[in-house]
């Protein structure tokens, strides 16, 4: 399973990106997939994720009403729409996929290669 997510780069401050990230894993679907990122000099942080039967999302405080998780079964792709952006959210983003609905980096096994997101002031 390969996961690969795209859509960062860089946006002004108060301004928006969507993120995407594809699995390429066939018919194989991870029960639950999330978004993390990493700003420099910081751990990985968890950011949203979302049950794939759909019905269970969770946020970080740091993100809930600016930040949208969501995905398309058919697509098979997941989603991050990123609204008035903060230069606090500045940070490499990664999509991940676990077996079973977890908000902990350490529960999901598969991981996208990251897609840098930079915002300005």
């Amino acid at each position: 399973v390969q996961l690969q997510a795209s859509g960062g780069g860089l946006v002004q401050a108060g301004g928006s990106l969507r993120l995407s990230c594809v699995n390429s894993g066939g018919t194989f679907r991870y029960s639950a997939m999330g978004w993390f990122r990493q700003a420099p000099g910081k751990e990985r942080e968890f950011v949203a994720a979302i049950n794939w039967g759909g019905g269970r999302i969770n946020y970080a405080d740091s993100v809930k009403g600016r930040f949208t998780i969501s995905r398309d079964i058919d697509r098979n792709t997941l989603y991050l729409q990123m609204d008035s952006l903060k230069r606090e959210d500045t940070a490499v983003y990664y999509c991940a996929g676990a077996r079973f609905y977890t908000v902990v980096a350490a529960h999901y096994e598969s991981w996208g290669q990251g897609t840098l997101v930079t915002v300005s002031s």
